[in-house]
């Protein structure tokens, strides 16, 4: 029997994921706009940092139900995302001191 807890937890997991993968489609739909303009540059590294989120969040969703579940990819991932962060912070903070990327 399920408590209202795991109602609400489950309900709020599936939400995540939702919004994980509409983050995803607005990340790969930026991508070819990054590309034209030197001022959206950083978003080429930011761009796979949204899509490893959108991946982290339904991995956790997947773990959460019981559905399927790996102990090394919520480690592994998490680091990507992060080295994908870092990258994007440098490049901009590049960019705004006029340096050429």
């Amino acid at each position: 029997m399920l408590t209202s807890y795991d109602w609400i937890y489950g309900s709020a997991q599936i939400g995540a994921v939702f919004l994980s993968i509409i983050a995803g489609i607005i990340a790969i739909t930026l991508f070819s706009k990054s590309v034209k303009q030197t001022k959206l540059h950083a978003w080429k590294y930011l761009i796979p940092a949204l899509v490893l989120f959108a991946l982290e969040e339904i991995l956790g969703a997947l773990r959460t139900f019981g559905i399927w579940s790996t102990p090394h990819l919520t480690h592994v991932v998490p680091s990507l995302i992060l080295g994908f962060l870092i990258t994007a912070l440098i490049v901009q903070l590049s960019l705004n001191r006029g340096m050429k990327v």
